[in-house]
This record gives C-alpha cells, structure tokens and sequence, in this order.
C-alpha cells in the first residue's frame, strides 16, 4: 500500500495520537486528502475556540511533501452520481459528504482510510 485517502476522522485520530492510526500512516508514501475533508475541517475549527492553532496544524500537514490534495472535478461528478445510485437502489443511505470522499477515492483508484464504517456499504470502494 503505497497511496491512500484518508477521512476527515483519520486526521483527527492522528492528531490524537491513535497508534494503530499512525502506524499506518508512516506505512504510506503518500497520503491523499480530499477538499471536501478540509472543509469539513474548517467548518469545525469556526466553531471551537483554537480555531487559529488548528488552522496552523492543519497547514503544517497540508505542506508536508507525502500530501496530496485531491480537488472535486467532473470526473469525480461522474463517481458520485454512480455512488449515489447505487446506494439508492440497494436502499442504504450515507452521508453526501462522504459519497464525495468516495468519489475521489474511485476516481484516483485510492484505498480510503476510514473509521466510519457506513463507508463499507458503497459498492467497489476499497478500504484500508
């Protein structure tokens, strides 16, 4: 496993010092992150109180050279409404901004690390 995407909760667990979390970080070479994970981020930073000291954090890892950020495009529109339908025809819902985090993980052909576990209900996705 050389290049993964990790969900909005991987870099919290990281931050938090999760070991089993770490370890698989240092595993990889390069580590994706979606702009939809970074929103989700920001969003919560604005509603704390340390909002400038993780925003700090947050552009210390953005920086680091085995970071890739990965952007939304119409290629990953093309993912998502697949996603999306597929889960509506088998009837189980996930959140919109996680069938994102799903797209771009299928479109750049990446394992997604992930403790949510309603992820393993998208057809095709792999998962760390």
């Amino acid at each position: 496993m050389r290049r993964i995407l990790i969900d909005t909760n991987i870099y919290s667990h990281a931050l938090r010092g999760d070991r089993d979390v770490i370890e698989v970080l240092r595993r990889v070479e390069k580590i994706g992150f979606s702009v939809i994970s970074i929103g989700e981020l920001l969003s919560g930073f604005k509603m704390g109180s340390k909002e400038q000291k993780n925003r700090a954090e947050l552009e210390k890892f953005l920086d680091s050279s085995r970071v890739v950020i990965y952007s939304i495009d119409e290629e990953t529109s093309e993912y998502y409404a697949e996603i999306v339908n597929k889960l509506r025809n088998i009837g189980r819902p996930v959140p919109t901004n996680d069938i994102w985090i799903a797209a771009v993980a299928s479109q750049h052909g990446l394992r997604l690390f992930t403790k949510d576990a309603h992820f393993k209900k998208i057809p095709g996705l792999f998962l760390v």
